[in-house]
């Protein structure tokens, strides 16, 4: 299977396409692609028998799709953490280098990682880690866009995607930070999130790949 196959298996995964229809739309924000190209890969990915797709609606994972996109998910956050922990990466660095090493890792280097990291439950990022042979499935949860003002949540998860990640490290928002949702601008406008110590406003897009916990 080629890399860019393997990278829409794992964003529709991150996304939460094992338990839901996953549309077009966010496929393409997630991977900076044209929709032409995300409708022919999806086309692709259906005859392989990796993905069901309803017009309209969206793809969701087969059980063969989600074995693989689990694989891939396992070895990408190994490489994070050991990045991160033994390399100085900083979150928002280990992306692209990660990405790299997932698709020339083998399910033998992909263990001894593990071992050697002493079989850890969560990328940097907040993704849980599967063991193998393990069906990923994350905690359903809510993106920040989804709340109403005046909902305190915890930053539980982000979408592991090098632009967003940088994003954030720009507004100094991190996982596991609690905050109140302050006010929500119209039309798809930023969102205005507070601790006690700061006050930040989150663009629309980045908040739908921000997944929390309500408190």
């Amino acid at each position: 299977m080629t890399p860019n196959r393997e990278d829409y298996l794992k964003l529709i995964l991150e996304l939460g396409g094992d338990q839901a229809k996953i549309n077009n739309k966010q496929i393409v924000s997630g991977l900076v692609v044209s929709a032409a190209s995300v409708s022919e890969m999806i086309t692709k990915l259906v005859k392989e028998n990796l993905v069901e797709h309803t017009p309209y609606q969206g793809a969701q994972l087969t059980k063969k799709g989600l074995e693989k996109a689990s694989s891939l998910v396992r070895r990408h956050r190994l490489w994070e953490v050991f990045l991160v922990e033994h390399l100085k990466y900083t979150w928002n660095e280990v992306h692209d280098d990660a990405e790299v090493l997932e698709h020339v890792t083998s399910e033998t280097l992909a263990n001894r990682l593990d071992e050697y990291l002493e079989h850890p439950k969560y990328c940097p990022h907040g993704g849980m880690i599967p063991k193998e042979s393990q069906l990923i499935h994350e905690k359903k949860r809510e993106k920040l866009s989804d709340y109403p003002v005046g909902t305190k949540v915890r930053i539980a998860r982000v979408l592991d995607e090098r632009e967003l990640l940088d994003y954030l490290v720009e507004i100094n928002v991190s996982i596991n930070e609690e905050y109140i949702i302050k006010d929500i601008a119209a039309y798809e406008g930023p969102i205005t999130i507070k601790t006690q110590d700061k006050t930040v406003q989150v663009s629309y897009k980045a908040a739908n790949t921000i997944f929390v916990d309500k408190l």
